[in-house]
């Protein structure tokens, strides 16, 4: 079984990685920083005994998405899981946010996985089976101070999935929209705010990994997972 995860050199792309490594999946892995994902790639076939396979990706780039999924395809004949992780955050409320603000972030947090959905699924609804996991956020169910665009594409985002779930239902390709609260990555350990108020990493990779060994006929439609003293 194969596994596409963008982002995946660090934080939740890389917890959700490791357990599906330390589960026999090949991994595939990309983002931005070679350095990065070569190092993480390294250390979990070394940790789980399993292939790793990376390359850098700008996913707010349209042409770097397709060369991703050309190169997809010429090391594995299917993707049999797509997680939509790689996402950036910029702080800021509309009326006072730089031009292009929205811009960026659309491209980042949306159109990267609007286009690498689309060039992936062609082979999960031929052999009609598939899973595909975006990562939402809490900001894709409420507004919140300082969301800002952020706040904007991850609605859309939302939106994406549910759409997409509703389009392939009879193909046999599940959908899973994903809405983690605030998890301790490299975000927020400068917060000052203690570990033990933020979900996990492994949290989500978690829930993740359940929701994909289900039985086929089964689909969890949204994970909702929040810190137990509530939002931060």
């Amino acid at each position: 079984m194969n596994i596409l995860i963008t982002g995946g050199s660090k934080g939740i792309g890389r917890a959700i990685a490791e357990k599906f490594a330390a589960n026999g999946y090949t991994i595939f892995i990309c983002s931005r920083n070679e350095t990065e994902l070569a190092s993480t790639a390294n250390e979990i076939a070394q940790k789980y005994g399993v292939k790793v396979y990376f390359k850098a990706c700008d996913v707010s780039k349209k042409e770097e998405l397709k060369t991703l999924s050309s190169w997809l395809f010429g090391e594995a004949s299917t993707i049999d899981i797509l997680v939509n992780n790689a996402g950036s955050f910029v702080p800021g409320n509309v009326h006072e946010e730089e031009d292009g603000t929205l811009e960026f972030l659309t491209e980042t947090n949306l159109y990267s996985a609007y286009y690498l959905t689309k060039y992936i699924l062609p082979s999960m609804m031929e052999r009609k089976r598939g899973h595909i996991f975006n990562i939402c956020s809490i900001a894709s169910l409420k507004a919140y101070p300082s969301g800002g665009s952020y706040g904007i594409t991850k609605y859309a985002m939302a939106g994406l999935s549910t759409n997409l779930r509703d389009e392939l239902r009879n193909y046999g390709v599940k959908v899973t929209s994903v809405f983690p609260g605030a998890a301790y990555t490299d975000s927020w350990r400068s917060s000052g705010l203690p570990e033990t108020r933020f979900i996990t990493v492994n949290d989500i990779a978690e829930m993740i990994f359940a929701a994909a060994n289900l039985s086929p006929q089964a689909c969890v439609e949204e994970i909702v997972i929040r810190p137990q003293l509530g939002d931060i």
